[in-house]
This record gives C-alpha cells, sequence and structure tokens, in this order.
C-alpha cells in the first residue's frame, strides 16, 4: 500500500483560506522525483507528461465534521493510459483553485510504474479515515 505523506505548508495555507476542501477541485500531479515536505506549489515539482493519461481530476464524496473531527473523503481515482505514460513513484495532491496550485499531499509507491496503452492506474484513497483528519 502507497505511503500518504502531508506538505508541511498545507497546514498554514489551510488556516490562511488558500484552500476551500469542501468546493475546490483537487487533482492528482504525477511525477518520478521525491517530493519534499517543504514544497508549497505545484511549479516546484517536476511532473511526467500527461498527453496519453485520462482526467486528473479527483471527484469529492464529503467534507464534514463529526464529534469536532474533520474527514475530506474523495472517490478512488482510476487514470487510464491510451499510450506510454511514466515511470512515476510519487502521486500528488494538489488544489487546481488555489493561487499557485498550492500542494496538499502525496503518495509514494516504493517503486517507478510505467503504464502501456490501455493500462489502468488506480489511486486508492481511504474510504473510512478519507485522505485526510483534523482534529
Amino acid at each position: 500500500m502507497a505511503t500518504y505523506n502531508k506538505f508541511q505548508p498545507f497546514v498554514a495555507n489551510l488556516a490562511n483560506k488558500k484552500h476551500d476542501l469542501a468546493s475546490d477541485q483537487l487533482v492528482v500531479a504525477l511525477t518520478n522525483t521525491i517530493p519534499t515536505a517543504e514544497m508549497v506549489a505545484l511549479s516546484e515539482l517536476t511532473q511526467i507528461s500527461y498527453t496519453n493519461l485520462s482526467s486528473r481530476n479527483i471527484t469529492l464524496i464529503s467534507s464534514t465534521q463529526t464529534g469536532g473531527t474533520y474527514s475530506l473523503k474523495l472517490a478512488d481515482l482510476t487514470l487510464t493510459a491510451s499510450g506510454a505514460v511514466g515511470p512515476f513513484q510519487y502521486v500528488v495532491i494538489y488544489n487546481s483553485a488555489a493561487t499557485n496550485f498550492e500542494l496538499i499531499g502525496w503518495y509514494d509507491y516504493g517503486s517507478a510504474v510505467t503504464l502501456a496503452s490501455g493500462d489502468a492506474f488506480i489511486v486508492d484513497f481511504d474510504g473510512t479515515n478519507g485522505l485526510l483528519q483534523l482534529a
């Protein structure tokens, strides 16, 4: 299973109203260069080419709080290749509605992934706890 990592500036960006997680469009970026926790914006990543890849937009399931704990739940995202894609090892979540496409977090899949035409890659978001929880 992929390991989730938070970009540290996300916390301040959330507090400073750069994210509206209930309505902003979150998107996946793919890279084969390890992100660092201090990165702030999408421009700091070296992304792969998306020429042969389906939409990277993420669908929101819920943005709710219960008992003082906020949870952001997202639908699993299937990326489908129509030609060669990759390699990539890191799947980054960013906010495409934020001014600088601010980063939220990333998954490390442990080794590089390359897709051939017709291959699908599923970004499996935690259906129970969501992408993130704030208490």
